[in-house]
């Protein structure tokens, strides 16, 4: 995504263009709410920029929903007050057709009480080593979890879970971690209380597998004031 950006930018004003993003995602990751910023000199009203970034990002799997003009102090993720993350994991036998790519696929039905139950052992303020990436450069894996979602969906594929995550910010790996231990839970490999023994552990060998990152999507970023309002 960033790339293509910096390539329609560098298409509209001349010279090297640098996008700050308010969420890093890993290759295969989506997002529907992406934000991000960018110093242009000409003084662009918002909605023609838009409709000419669109226009050079064609045919990438990038759209611009939405541009506005922020004060100089704005930053896309450091303004931030909350990520949004959805994962959606896909419940059938059949292989995906439609959301190839788009899904986590399981081959069979999840305890979706036992899961909620785990996740509850999630929520809040707490030392998140146990599901971060060995590789993570955040300076603490103390986070605040405010919120696991998960809801049952019928799909165009088939039965949907899908995950819902709220946080000021996340740990590289985190939520990925997270689903998939509670996968676990749901396929009865692990109980609820083993997830809270896990997180108590402080220790990533006791994480469950780690999930592909296509089920992921940035699904949206808020700030003190909304700047698309």
């Amino acid at each position: 995504m960033q790339g293509a950006v910096e390539g329609a930018l560098a298409r509209l004003e001349p010279g090297p263009h640098t996008v700050a993003a308010a969420g890093r995602t890993d290759a295969g990751v989506h997002a529907l709410g992406q934000v991000a910023q960018c110093d242009l000199a000409r003084d662009w009203d918002p909605f023609r920029l838009s409709e000419a970034l669109n226009h050079h990002l064609r045919p990438q799997p990038v759209a611009i929903l939405a541009c506005a003009r922020v004060a100089d102090d704005w930053h896309a993720r450091f303004s931030a007050l909350e990520r949004r993350y959805l994962f959606r994991l896909l419940m059938r036998r059949a292989p995906a057709v439609h959301d190839r790519g788009r899904v986590w696929q399981v081959p069979r039905a999840l305890d979706v009480a036992a899961m909620r139950a785990a996740a509850g052992h999630l929520v809040g303020h707490h030392d998140f080593t146990t599901f971060r990436a060995a590789l993570c450069q955040a300076k603490s894996p103390v986070k605040t979890l405010d919120e696991i979602a998960i809801d049952e969906v019928e799909g165009l594929g088939g039965p949907e879970l899908h995950f819902r995550l709220r946080a000021r910010s996340f740990l590289h790996n985190q939520v990925r971690s997270i689903v998939g231990t509670l996968e676990r839970v749901g396929a009865g490999a692990r109980t609820p209380d083993d997830v809270g023994a896990a997180l108590a552990a402080r220790d990533r060998a006791a994480c469950g597998p780690v999930c592909p990152p296509q089920g992921l999507y940035l699904a949206a970023v808020r700030y003190p004031v909304d700047p698309f309002a």
